[in-house]
């Protein structure tokens, strides 16, 4: 019975730890998360100019525009990593990338690279900091004593990239227009 139950078990770990998902690496072995978007329907200028809005007003103090030009967009930013423990959480680390966005008629192209993740500490008024300014790349193999939570930080990473991605998607397809302010009615007491 017990060794029914062990080995279901198993079978149940092996696989939750399947269904993970890891970044893809490039053809410089580096990691990354690239994404081709078919977009039919939203002319190329469109595209663009929501890009440059996604990244220098909706995410201003994550992201920071390096370069723009007619086709494309290129920017810096940084994710935080969050370590939950039951209910419990706090920022582990910050994870920066480069972000780079293209557009042709017809369809759009981004993908972030370049991951560097660098440690959170507490220090001693209690807020969570960056243990240094020297980020280590995200692919590295760590050695065998820190390799189980190398792992999660991974698994973390990819996760937090995947829900940057959905919410970029989303803020290209919706039309964000700025509501026209209404004009406020004044209340007569000679009419009713």
């Amino acid at each position: 019975m017990k060794y029914t139950f062990a080995a279901i078990l198993a079978i149940f770990m092996l696989k939750l730890s399947a269904q993970e998902k890891h970044f893809p690496k490039d053809e410089n072995g580096k990691f990354i998360y690239y994404k081709v978007v078919d977009s039919q329907v939203l002319a190329k200028a469109i595209l663009l100019e929501r890009a440059k809005n996604f990244v220098s007003t909706v995410n201003k103090k994550s992201m920071s525009l390096v370069t723009s030009t007619d086709t494309s967009v290129l920017a810096k930013g940084k994710l935080i990593i969050d370590k939950t423990i039951l209910v419990a959480g706090h920022p582990s680390g910050e994870l920066n990338y480069n972000f780079v966005f293209e557009v042709k008629d017809g369809k759009y192209r981004y993908w972030l690279t370049d991951f560097e993740y660098i440690p959170y500490q507490r220090d001693r008024y209690g807020n969570f900091v960056a243990t240094t300014t020297i980020g280590t790349p995200l692919e590295k193999s760590a050695d065998r004593l820190n390799a189980g939570s190398w792992k999660d930080i991974q698994a973390s990473a990819y996760l937090k990239v995947a829900k940057f991605g959905d919410t970029f998607k989303k803020y290209l397809a919706t039309d964000k227009k700025t509501a026209e302010p209404t004009k406020k009615e004044t209340i007569s007491t000679k009419k009713w």
